[in-house]
């Protein structure tokens, strides 16, 4: 309760202060928006003489802001600040970020802060030194600046929302930093940013014992709906990591990065995990310094400069995992281009289609020729199928789009061929991983293979199964996450997948 005066604060507190200092507890719990900034004002000039203030002053400022935000419906007033609040919330969080920069008025050190699930508008926390920071479910709209901060603890930002550009270049991070499932829809930056701990970009951040307490209470977590395109169930990102000893399940996608992201010249002192991140647009990794374990598989990442030294090789994260057409020369270190395979993968990322088309054919034919990269080749075309889509499928196409469902289709039908048991070449056994795909008009009838995942998939079009034999098929994350969607008619006969798709469109 923000109102509320705990027993640190009260020692050594004359009683006139200590009413002040509740009046303006309750001010900003519940004052009118006139009366909030003096309030915040009044408790932060307080807070700069008693040290012993300031991180609950900063709890109290955080739990107004998180009571304060808008609801989804009010976005759009929210970000021209029209809806009575916005502006108000703006000022006190600047008011209170002014005491966390080294050279203004602070620093407060050792401060945290908690704005899990609000909206903030236009945040400028640049520079600021931090305990630890929670975001978790935030949503930031406009620009989120965080150039030059410091977290000295966890770093958490699980399924976060980024309207608009996200900017941590030059960040330090000194232990976890957690963005699973957060989507960057505007350019990102992590330039020069220093990764101490896991730089978690995966999926799965939420991690759970079967004996953890908070078993019985993870369905509550209400994170924001991310209304992507062509998505009809906004909410699928809850997910769970349950361990048992040696053993863990998980669903979905990664961290979804709409438009441009680099990481150019950043440190990854721990694990560099992007698994099943999805990248729509470039993604710079040039210059980068890896010192543990990485899973990158995006075939549009750019590595020139990189370099790797597992320092840490026990670190529990499981094999190191590069973009196809990438290798570590063993005695440098460097990350080079595999001329062997380079050439195929690379063009899949090219911004000219007819340049992809090419890609696709070769990358077709490097599987054909060489049975011990067909899962890493079908690694590479599932994930151009991840590739986010920036425009509905089922609007007015114009020619540009419309050549990219084209190749998308093409796409689709090069893993189907090669996936049908009486087709020459056949390639057993093979693992498909489309996670949040987009997908149209897919004709996988005949088809065998090993797991297939199709969490959070959108399926357009007229879709088939029929015939298909897969060990393990999947298509939601359980207690009704993360269901794949049918947006026309769908073809099981005969088909045995392990498991039934929820027929949801």
């Amino acid at each position: 309760m923000i109102g509320a005066v705990g027993e640190g604060e009260r020692a050594g507190m004359a009683d006139r202060d200590l009413d002040e200092h509740r009046a303006d507890l309750v001010a900003l719990a519940e004052g009118q928006p006139a009366d909030r900034l003096p309030a915040v004002r009044r408790l932060l000039a307080r807070a700069d003489a008693r040290p012993e203030l300031r991180q609950p002053v900063a709890d109290a400022i955080s739990e107004y802001l998180r009571a304060t935000g808008p609801a989804d419906g009010s976005m759009l007033r929210a970000a021209s600040g029209d809806d009575g609040e916005t502006e108000p919330r703006r000022a006190v969080l600047d008011l209170l970020a002014g005491r966390l920069r080294p050279g203004d008025s602070g620093p407060w050190p050792g401060i945290s802060l908690d704005l899990s699930g609000t909206t903030l508008v236009d945040v400028d926390l640049r520079g600021c030194e931090l305990a630890e920071g929670r975001f978790a479910d935030t949503r930031f709209v406009g620009t989120a600046s965080f150039e030059g901060a410091r977290f000295d603890g966890e770093a958490l930002f699980p399924r976060t929302v980024f309207e608009g550009d996200a900017r941590f270049d030059g960040v330090r991070f000194g232990a976890e930093a957690v963005f699973g499932r957060a989507r960057f829809r505007g350019t990102a930056g992590f330039a020069g940013a220093e990764f101490g701990g896991i730089a978690w970009f995966g999926r799965g951040e939420e991690t759970l014992w079967e004996d953890d307490p908070a078993w019985e209470v993870f369905e509550e977590f209400s994170p924001l709906p991310w209304d992507e395109p062509n998505e009809t169930d906004p909410r699928w990102p809850v997910a769970v990591l349950v361990e048992d000893y040696q053993d863990w399940e998980e669903g979905g996608d990664g961290a979804r990065f709409a438009g441009p992201v680099s990481f150019r010249g950043a440190r990854f002192t721990g694990p560099a995990w992007f698994y099943k991140a999805r990248f729509g647009a470039a993604a710079d990794f040039r210059e980068v310094e890896f010192a543990a374990r990485v899973h990158l598989d995006q075939p549009a990442v750019e590595l020139t400069g990189a370099h790797w030294s597992d320092e840490d090789g026990e670190d529990g994260y499981g094999e190191t995992y590069w973009p196809l057409g990438w290798a570590v020369r063993p005695d440098t270190g460097r990350l080079v281009p595999d001329d062997d395979i380079r050439p195929y993968a690379r063009q899949l990322a090219d911004p000219d289609p007819d340049t992809r088309r090419t890609g696709l054919r070769l990358l077709a034919e490097l599987g054909d020729t060489r049975p011990e990269l067909r899962e890493r080749v079908t690694d590479a075309l599932c994930a151009y199928l991840r590739t986010p889509l920036p425009f509905p499928v089922d609007g007015d196409l114009n020619p540009a789009q419309a050549e990219e469902l084209r190749l998308r289709r093409e796409v689709q039908q090069v893993l189907a061929e090669r996936l049908r048991p009486a087709a020459e070449p056949y390639w057993p056994e093979t693992n498909l991983w489309l996670c949040g795909a987009t997908l149209v008009d897919l004709d996988l009838h005949g088809g065998a293979g090993g797991y297939a995942e199709f969490v959070g998939a959108q399926f357009h079009g007229a879709t088939s199964f029929a015939g298909c034999r897969f060990a393990r098929a999947t298509f939601d994350l359980g207690g009704g996450s993360g269901v794949a969607t049918f947006h026309g008619p769908v073809d099981l006969a005969g088909s045995r997948l392990g498991t039934r798709p929820p027929l949801v469109g």
